[in-house]
């Protein structure tokens, strides 16, 4: 599905006018207090992944000009999260070229990954044992310039490996309750026969618990 979402002030009977930019933007532009406020219509597509249902793929869609480039990351209207889930905690990780972290997860977060600077090989893993995909698993690349984020359910795991010289990696995390800490995670080793992951690399660098 694509989503179009144009973010308004919280007055919303104040005149409002539809104007294009120079650069070919379409901006909303609110009269406020005597100032003109702009806002951005931002398109974004969602679908299911190719071999999960419960995996989404978010695509955003940037709106450019003379200075680069905007887009969204998450917005709760979206609805991506099963009901009475939310969003608790935010985080980034910084790796150099070949770091791999991972496989972690557990069966309660939902995790929605973002590389935002650099170039990422994400694999998600299903890890349910119920499950009639059990120890499939997927890859995507995701970076700074294709704009993808991916939406992992709870009872899957995930890694990811960094392809270029530095990688930034930014991931949210909803949770029922308390937080889940490293010693409480599942971990499957990266290189495990029974999955066979095909992994752009034979000899990574990993943390002492991925070895």
């Amino acid at each position: 599905m694509v989503l179009t979402r144009v973010i308004k002030p919280e007055r919303p009977n104040r005149p409002q006018k539809r104007t294009i930019n120079k650069y070919g933007g379409t901006l909303n532009s609110v009269l406020f207090n005597q100032r003109i406020f702009c806002f951005m219509a931002f398109n974004v597509e969602i679908n299911p992944s190719g071999v999960f249902p419960e995996v989404l793929i978010v695509k955003a869609e940037p709106w450019y000009d003379y200075r680069g480039e905007m887009w969204t990351t998450w917005e709760s209207e979206w609805d991506i999260l099963p009901e009475g889930n939310e969003w608790k905690i935010s985080k980034f990780t910084r790796s150099r070229k070949n770091v791999l972290r991972g496989l972690h997860g557990d069966d309660i977060t939902w995790k929605f990954v973002h590389c935002v600077y650099g170039e990422i090989y994400q694999v998600v893993v299903d890890n349910r044992l119920e499950s009639e995909n059990y120890q499939k698993w997927e890859s995507y690349i995701i970076s700074d310039r294709n704009h993808i984020g991916i939406l992992i359910p709870a009872g899957f795991v995930n890694a990811h490996l960094c392809l270029t010289d530095e990688c930034v990696f930014h991931y949210m995390q909803s949770y029922p309750k308390d937080y889940v800490d490293w010693f409480d995670q599942d971990e499957v080793k990266w290189n495990d026969p029974d999955i066979a992951i095909e992994w752009p690399t034979k000899n990574p660098i990993l943390n002492w618990r991925d070895k």
